[in-house]
Formats: structure tokens, sequence, C-alpha cells
């Protein structure tokens, strides 16, 4: 066993993490307050190759491997979760599909400009009426004879990345004759409306919006891989994006524990540092815990995917462990800052609020347990 990252790991961590001290942190209190997606410094990222870190250089990637990837979500989400989001979207929801499923001519379309981070996809499966339920998609497609291509009609719900204003295309799911299909569904294309943008508890520099499709046509080559296969092709995109946003939860961890610690030492009361009561210093001490098994069940289950091994318990488990800790590690943090932790300046605050989405997103805890249940042979 090794746990040592390449040499190459740990540069571009440091590329990422130093990135993020420069050009998130003195700005992100002010964002998040304005609920501001900042596109500027989203493109910025993408020119230290981000976006296209885990991708082939024949479309314009890095040639890198998904532990890579997962090592730049962590040092964002030190920083903040919601720049770290719209990278582990940008690439795991928006380019993978393409990526995955798509044909040449799509992977050459699409893909250049997404690993340059000069444009975001999209991953429209979520419906007003369908969360976790997945499966049951209401929007609908037909194939119109006429033009030769497809017309969708629904509606979509919490989608990251939709609305920005380099968003170049939407994957969206529908139901047809032969079960759920995926399209590949051009910004500003007729019929498709991008909603208002949510008011969210947390995550507020992150861009999400709900969709409306009336009458969208695609042309028949926007089919997304094998028609009817939809839904299978999604669910096996969802494993990477589990371990993804488990990484972005020990980022999140992370920044809890620096914060517990240096307030831990700088408080003083009663005579001293407040570290030196053992209330206060276990708190500390249960954050370091949570955040030395995510990271462990984080990383095994990304160094599975780039073995090309079997990762999908793996990934719900590590998804599921990280994202609970991570709400933990804030409520824990919280305490130990106390008051000075309660303010809405605080970094404390804004890591609480965003904690809680990551036990809901690519599939809340309670269907991490459904997937790890099958996968231990239960008879559901």
């Amino acid at each position: 066993m090794n746990f040592d990252f390449t040499d190459e790991q740990e540069s571009f961590r440091q590329v990422i993490a130093d990135f993020a001290k420069q050009e998130i942190a003195p700005h992100i209190s002010k964002w998040d307050q304005d609920h501001y997606f900042p596109v500027d410094a989203v493109k910025k990222l993408g020119t230290l190759g981000a976006f296209g870190v885990s991708f082939p250089e024949a479309y314009g990637g890095g040639g890198g491997d998904f532990t890579t990837l997962c090592l730049a979500i962590e040092e964002l989400a030190k920083v903040d979760s919601s720049i770290a989001i719209t990278l582990s979207a940008g690439v795991g929801l928006g380019a993978n599909p393409i990526y995955k499923f798509g044909s040449e001519e799509q992977r050459n379309r699409w893909l250049p400009e997404m690993c340059a981070g000069s444009s975001l996809g999209a991953f429209g499966l979520t419906e007003p009426d369908g969360g976790s339920d997945a499966g049951a998609t209401r929007s609908s497609y037909a194939f119109d004879d006429r033009r030769m291509g497809f017309v969708i009609n629904g509606s979509k719900a919490y989608i990251t990345n939709s609305g920005t204003p380099i968003t170049s295309v939407i994957t969206i799911t529908a139901r047809g004759d032969d079960g759920i299909s995926a399209f590949l569904v051009p910004s500003g294309t007729s019929g498709l409306t991008v909603e208002p943008p949510y008011r969210k508890l947390g995550w507020h520099s992150s861009d999400t919006h709900g969709l409306s499709l009336v009458d969208v046509f695609v042309e028949k080559e926007d089919l997304l891989g094998q028609p009817g296969r939809g839904f299978a092709q999604f669910l096996s995109i969802l494993d990477d994006g589990r371990v993804a946003i488990a990484a972005l939860a020990c980022g999140l961890i992370s920044a809890c524990l620096d914060i517990a610690v240096d307030h831990a030492n700088s408080r003083n009361a009663f005579g001293g540092p407040i570290s030196r009561f053992q209330g206060v210093s276990f708190m500390c001490s249960e954050i370091a815990i949570k955040l030395e098994v995510a990271r462990t069940m984080v990383y095994r289950a990304a160094w599975l995917k780039d073995m090309e091994r079997p990762f999908k318990k793996e990934a719900a488990i590590a998804k599921a462990y990280s994202s609970e800790a991570a709400i933990d590690a804030t409520r824990l943090a919280l305490q130990v800052t106390g008051g000075a932790g309660f303010i809405e300046d605080s970094p404390i605050a804004r890591h609480y609020r965003d904690a809680k989405i990551l036990e809901i997103g690519e599939g809340t805890s309670e269907i991490q347990r459904l997937v790890i249940a099958r996968e231990l042979g239960l008879k559901l």
C-alpha cells in the first residue's frame, strides 16, 4: 500500500491551493453575500487546467487522472464549496457524459472549450417531482419525421451550472417509446427557458436553476449515447460524482479543523487558551478523526476508478460518510468558535450552511445506503 501522491499530483494540488488563496479567499465573503457567480475566477481556474485535468490531451485535456481532479476539488473546498462544486459539476456532470458516451463528433464539438474552462456544461436529470427517483422521468421526447430530429418537453430542477454566461450545453434526460434517452441541448435553443436562480441555504456562489423545455427541437446528431440507455448512462456518471462530492467534503472538513484549532489556541478564557480544556481539545480531535477517515475513503475510491476497477460501493461509502462527517465537523467547529462563528461574516457560518447539501446532491445519504446494500447482495 502506498499512500503517497505523485510529484505531479502534489504539484497540481499546490497550484490550485495557491489559486484558491489568492483569487478566491479575498472575495468569497462578498460573493457569498451577493449570491454572485464569479465568471472571471472560473475562467482563470480553467487556464490552470483544472477543468481538463482528467481528460485526454486530444480534447484539450491534461491527460491526468481522477485522483488529481479530486485533489483540486478538495483544495478549492478548503476555501469555498461553491467554486469547488462548480469545478466538480463542470467536469463530472457537464463534460464527462459527453466524453464517456458521446460520439467523436460530439466530443470534438464540446469538450475542448469545456476542458479550457471557457464554457460549462450541465446535467439535466433531476425533475420537480423526481429527486431520488430519477427513473421516474416525466420529461418526454418524440422523433419528428419531417425535421429529422427530436422534440423534447418537460422540466428540470436544481440544475448546477445551467444558467451561467458561459454555459454552452445541457444534457437532458427524457422518456420516449424506447425508454429514457439523453440529449445535448445547446444553450439558447428555442423553447429552452432557464428559470430565475434559486435562493439557496448554501452554495451561494454556485449557479443553480430550474429548466423548462417546451417543444425544444434538437438534431438527430444530438442524441447522447444509445437510445433508451440514458438512465443507465447517468447512473454510471453519478458514481464518479459521488467521489468528487466526498472530496469536496474533505476540503470543508479540513477548513473546519484549521479554524477550530487556530481559535482554540488563540482564544483566551479563565487565564489561558481554551485549547487546554478537554472539552475543546476533544472536539478538535474528533474533527481530525473524521477528516482522516474521509480522506482514506475518498482516495481509495478514486484509486479504484483510476485502476479501472469496480468502485460503485466504495463511491457510495465515501460519499455517505464524508458528507455526514462534514456536517458534524461544521457543528463542532462552530461550537469551538462560539459566538464568533455564529456571525455571518465568519467562514464557519458559510461552511455550516454549505455542508448540508452534501448529504443530498449526487444521491442522498439514504440512496447511498441503498446502493451499498445492493452491492452487499442484500435482497431488497
